[in-house]
C-alpha cells in the first residue's frame, strides 16, 4: 500500500467515473484501474463497484476512505511544514444536530483559540450525517442525543462503524416555542394541549426513520406536524403559526434571541446529548476545549 493509491482511491471516491478519476489525476485509465485493483487485492477488500453507469464505493470502501484522507492529510500537514516550511493552519470540525448551544460553545472555542493559526468547520445537519461525518473522519466530533428509543438502534450502528458514544449531559423535555405563544404563560405543558398547534420537526432527507429524529416522542401522531431543515425556519414557523419543537430546554438568547422560551413537558422522557468520535483515536487539543464549553451548559439545564 502506497501514499499514491491512497491519493488514487480518495480521488476515484470523489469521481462519477473511473476515467474521470484518471483525468484528474493526469494519468491513464488503464494504469489507474491497475493500481486500484491491486490496492484492493492487496487489503482483501472491494472499494467501488463497476458498472455500466460509473463507479460507486462500497460500505468497507466508505471507511477505507476515511482513513485514507486521514492519512493523507497527516501527511501533507507534515510535509508542508517540515519539507516545504510553510505555516499550516490545524484543523477541527465538528457535526451536530441543530442544538444552539452546541453552536455557542463552537463560537466560544473558536474566540479562544483564534483563526489564525486555525481552520475550522462546523456542521448542522441531520442525524445519520453527523454519524457518517465522524465515521469518514469529515469531523473529528458529532453531537447527538439518545434515549431509551433509539439507543439499540444507534449503539449497534455506532460499534459497526467503529465509533463511541460519550455523555455530555441528561437532560427532561422541553417545548421550545415563541413568547407569543397562548401556551408560554404555563409552567408545564402536556401533549394533549399542544394538539391543536403544529409540532415542527427536522427533516431527515431519505434517512427518515423515527430513529434517526432529532425530536424525542417521534412516534406521538401529533395532529398538525411540519418539517422543516434549518434552525431559523424553524424559529419563523414558532412565531408565524405558534409552532412549537421539543428539545433540552437549555436556550442561548446570544444567538436566537430573547423572544423564546423553554416550557417543561409533562413527560418521563430522558434525553441523553453527547459526543462521538472515532473508536482508540485520540481527542485533539481544540476537540477537548469544544467539549469542555459544551458541559458548562450542565449547569443551565432547567431541571
Amino acid at each position: 500500500m502506497t501514499l499514491a493509491q491512497l491519493r488514487y482511491a480518495i480521488t476515484v471516491a470523489g469521481a462519477d467515473s473511473m476515467s474521470e478519476a484518471a483525468r484528474n489525476l493526469f494519468i491513464s485509465q488503464p494504469s489507474l484501474s491497475a493500481s486500484i485493483k491491486e490496492l484492493e487485492d492487496e487489503i482483501g477488500i472491494e472499494l467501488f463497484r463497476r458498472t455500466n453507469r460509473g463507479i460507486s464505493v462500497t460500505p468497507e470502501g466508505e471507511e477505507f476512505i476515511g482513513y485514507a484522507r486521514q492519512v493523507v492529510e497527516q501527511y501533507e500537514l507534515m510535509e508542508s511544514k517540515y519539507i516545504n516550511n510553510e505555516s499550516v493552519k490545524k484543523k477541527f470540525s465538528v457535526s451536530m444536530q441543530h442544538y444552539t448551544f452546541a453552536v455557542n460553545a463552537f463560537v466560544q472555542m473558536v474566540k479562544q483559540f483564534g483563526m489564525d493559526e486555525y481552520e475550522f468547520a462546523v456542521r448542522e445537519t441531520k442525524t445519520y450525517d453527523v454519524i457518517d461525518d465522524v465515521r469518514n473522519f469529515k469531523s473529528e466530533i458529532g453531537i447527538l442525543y439518545i434515549n431509551d428509543f433509539n439507543r439499540k438502534v444507534l449503539e449497534k450502528m455506532f460499534r459497526e462503524y467503529g465509533l463511541e458514544f460519550h455523555e455530555i449531559l441528561q437532560c427532561h423535555i422541553y417545548v421550545y416555542m415563541s413568547k407569543g405563544h397562548p401556551l408560554a404563560h404555563k409552567s408545564e405543558i402536556t401533549l394533549s394541549e399542544l394538539e391543536e398547534f403544529p409540532c415542527l420537526s427536522f427533516d431527515q432527507g431519505s434517512n427518515n426513520s423515527f430513529y434517526f429524529a432529532e425530536e424525542v416522542l417521534s412516534t406521538y401522531e401529533y395532529k398538525r406536524l411540519i418539517k422543516a431543515n434549518d434552525r431559523a425556519t424553524m424559529l419563523n414557523l414558532m412565531v408565524g403559526l405558534n409552532g412549537y419543537t421539543l428539545c433540552s430546554g437549555i436556550i442561548c438568547e446570544d444567538l436566537n434571541g430573547s423572544d423564546y422560551c423553554a416550557i417543561k413537558l409533562k413527560s418521563d422522557e430522558v434525553m441523553t446529548i453527547g459526543y462521538l468520535a472515532r473508536k482508540g483515536v485520540a481527542i485533539s487539543s481544540l476537540g477537548r476545549k469544544y467539549l469542555e464549553e459544551i458541559g458548562k451548559y450542565q449547569d443551565m439545564i432547567l431541571d
